[in-house]
């Protein structure tokens, strides 16, 4: 049943659906608690505490929401009003021959990005279980296309990972993500210690890979998405963390070419009971 309106939803016009999903994001933001709280002190964190300002986040994250069932199960429809004017960055990457890590944080439509990636060869991306049963199978053959393969975010997804590079491939995980199991360090981001994943810089100095985030940036008008990427530059610096520290610089950069699209009220300063005293505080 879940899966008919899922893919009921995929067969209404992208306007509409995005449409539908602001005033979601708009109706739920309406409601005090902590979600619209949340979002709020993140924006205002990395400067944006203007009240028009959290509105449209609000409203553009309810329009992420609400076309991805467009982007799962229209992909080709899609696909065909997704663009970039920053090919030049990932085809002299490609040349070189030696792996890239794509790194998509909460940004803009982040389910097109892999997709808009497949075009250049075999991507593997890594991902964490749904913490609903009843959306397992929609989310499995969402991910079924040519070139992408999903790998869990274990040990057994992380060697696949390597390989994968070791081939000359590419591999795909969010950076933004807050890590599990005591994997990561307490780096600024926004100006505050945030939790940060080591996983993709250790990658990256193990196999010697290009680094590139890059984002899907949703078009006004319902026109598709624009595809951003920024190349972190090299070499790269000695240590997981001094690389870590990179790339979430080059994440806030990127996030600050179209900031409303963030989501914000993702838990990025969450702190994990298994994670590290944060420097400066007492365990």
């Amino acid at each position: 049943m879940l899966s008919f309106f899922v893919r009921l939803l995929a067969a209404l016009p992208l306007g509409m659906l995005q449409a539908i999903g602001r005033a979601l994001g708009l109706l739920v933001y309406a409601f005090p608690g902590r979600y619209r709280r949340r979002l709020r002190n993140n924006a205002r964190q990395a400067g944006y505490a203007d009240a028009a300002f959290t509105r449209r986040a609000a409203a553009e994250s309810g329009a992420m929401v609400l076309e991805i069932p467009k982007v799962w199960w229209r992909t080709r429809e899609c696909l065909a009003i997704t663009g970039s004017g920053e090919e030049a960055i990932v085809r002299a990457a490609l040349a070189e021959g030696r792996g890239i890590i794509y790194l998509t944080p909460h940004l803009g439509c982040f389910e097109i990005t892999a997709r808009h990636l497949t075009q250049y060869g075999p991507l593997t991306v890594m991902y964490r279980p749904s913490r609903s049963p009843l959306l397992d199978p929609i989310v499995e053959s969402a991910r079924d296309m040519h070139n992408l393969r999903a790998v869990p975010a274990n040990r057994h997804g992380v060697r696949e990972f390597v390989r994968a590079l070791r081939r000359g491939e590419a591999v795909g995980m969010l950076p933004d993500q807050v890590p599990r199991e005591g994997d990561g360090v307490w780096l600024p981001v926004f100006g505050r210690p945030a939790l940060t994943m080591t996983l993709a810089a250790r990658l990256a100095l193990q196999t010697g890979v290009a680094v590139i985030l890059t984002a899907g940036e949703r078009l006004p008008g319902a026109r598709g998405w624009r595809m951003h990427y920024l190349r972190l530059p090299e070499p790269l610096a000695d240590t997981p963390e001094a690389v870590a520290a990179a790339i979430n610089q080059a994440m806030e950069t990127l996030i600050r070419r179209f900031p409303e699209q963030y989501l914000w009220s993702y838990n990025r300063y969450k702190q994990p009971e298994d994670a590290p005293p944060i420097p400066g505080e007492s365990a």
